[in-house]
C-alpha cells in the first residue's frame, strides 16, 4: 500500500525575507516564494529589525497565498504547518510563528517549529536525493558560522562555531569599509575577481580552546587597520585587492577547519549551507579540497542558500515523520541553539 503523500506548508521570517513554500514528501519543492527586503535595508547599511517586522506583517499572507497557488493546493490539502521559531530577530520571528499557529489552529493541522540552521542544512536534501546523514556540514551566513556533524535527521553535534563575528557579518563590515555597501557578500565576491588574493596578507585566526572554532573579528580589524594606514600615508587603496585578500583569508580558514573535521571524524561526505555558501571562491576552494581527498561535496543552488521556506519544509518533513509536534504555546526564541528542543 502506497504511503500517503505529505505536504508541508512552511513559513520563514527570521530576518529580512518573508518566505513560504510547499514541500512534498521532504524533497520535492512544489513552490518556493520569497519576498526580499534588501532594497529597504540597503540605505541603512544593514537590517533594521523594526522595519523588517512591519514588512513581514504586510507580506506574509501574500507569500502564503502565492505558494499555495503555485503548488496547486488548497489549505485543506496541506498535511502540516511548519515555521522557523529561532534563531533570528525576535519581532520578525514572531510574525511567522503567529501566522503558523493561527493556520494550524484554524485548520486543525499539526504545527512543527523548525530551527533556522537546521533548515539551512536540510536545503542540501532538496537537490541531492542520494544525500543522507551522517555527514559534516559547514553553515556560513550573515549571523552564523557553524561546523556541524549531522548524525541523523534532526540530530546534530556542533563541532565548531564563531567566537565573534560570523563570516557573513565580516563580509558585510569589510564591504562597507571599502565602499562597496550592503549586502557585502555578493559584492566582495564580484569585485574580488578583479583583484589579487595574494596582494595583502591578512591574519588567519586560530582558537586555542577548540581547533574547529572560528574568529573573524581580528581579520576585520586587520582590514580596517590596513585601510587607516594607507589613508595616513596617502597611499591609494586597491579595492579589488583588499576584497580578494580578505576573502581568501576567510575561505582559507573555513576550508582548513572543514577538511580537518571530515578527516578526523572519518566522513566521506561534506556539505555547505547558508548565504555565504553561494560565494563562488568558497565553493571552488571546497570543491578542490574535497576532490583532492576523495570526499563527496554537496551544496545547494544559490536560491536555497539564502533564507527560504523550502529548506524549512524539508527539515519539517523529517521532524513530522519522527512524530515531532508543537503546541500553541510555541514562541519565538531568538537565541535558540542548534539541537535545543522546546
Amino acid at each position: 500500500m502506497k504511503e500517503k503523500d505529505v505536504y508541508i506548508l512552511a513559513i520563514e521570517s527570521s530576518c529580512d525575507e518573508t518566505a513560504a513554500a510547499v514541500v512534498k514528501n521532504g524533497r520535492e519543492v512544489l513552490s518556493n516564494v520569497i519576498s526580499s527586503q534588501i532594497d529597504l535595508h540597503t540605505v541603512y547599511g544593514g537590517v533594521v529589525p523594526e522595519i523588517a517586522s512591519r514588512k513581514h506583517i504586510e507580506k506574509i499572507n501574500q507569500v502564503i497565498e502565492q505558494a499555495l497557488r503555485e503548488a496547486g493546493l488548497s489549505l485543506g490539502e496541506i498535511t502540516a504547518i511548519a515555521v522557523t521559531y529561532g534563531p533570528g530577530l525576535v519581532g520578525a520571528l514572531l510574525v511567522g510563528v503567529s501566522e503558523a499557529k493561527a493556520l494550524a489552529f484554524a485548520l486543525k493541522k499539526p504545527l512543527i517549529g523548525i530551527h533556522h540552521i537546521e533548515g539551512h542544512i536540510s536545503a542540501n536534501y532538496i537537490e541531492h536525493e542520494e544525500l543522507k546523514p551522517p555527514f559534516i556540514c559547514l553553515v556560513v551566513s550573515g549571523g552564523h558560522s557553524h561546523l556541524v556533524e549531522v548524525k541523523d535527521y534532526g540530530e546534530y553535534e556542533i563541532l565548531g562555531r564563531t567566537r565573534d563575528d560570523a563570516a557573513g557579518e565580516a563580509f558585510d563590515k569589510v564591504a562597507r569599509a571599502i565602499g562597496l555597501g550592503y549586502p557585502g557578500g555578493p559584492k566582495i565576491d564580484k569585485v574580488s575577481r578583479e583583484g589579487n588574493p595574494e596582494a595583502i596578507h591578512f591574519p588567519r585566526a586560530k582558537v586555542a580552546e577548540n581547533e574547529y572554532d572560528f574568529s573573524f573579528s581580528g581579520l576585520k580589524s586587520a582590514v580596517l587597520n590596513y585601510l587607516n594606514t594607507c589613508e595616513m600615508k596617502g597611499e591609494t587603496v586597491c579595492q579589488a585587492d583588499v576584497a580578494a585578500s580578505f576573502q581568501k583569508a576567510v575561505v582559507d580558514v573555513l576550508v582548513e577547519h572543514s577538511m580537518k573535521a571530515v578527516k578526523e571524524r572519518g566522513y566521506s561526505s561534506f556539505a555547505i549551507a547558508g548565504g555565504v555558501a553561494s560565494n563562488s571562491h568558497l565553493r571552488q576552494a571546497l570543491a578542490d579540497a574535497c576532490s583532492q581527498r576523495g570526499i563527496r561535496f554537496y551544496f545547494p543552488s544559490p536560491i536555497y542558500c539564502t533564507d527560504n521556506a523550502a529548506m524549512i519544509g524539508t527539515a519539517a518533513y523529517y521532524e513530522y515523520q519522527k512524530g515531532v509536534r508543537h503546541g500553541y504555546e510555541l514562541n519565538a526564541v531568538p537565541g535558540l541553539k542548534l539541537g535545543e528542543r522546546l
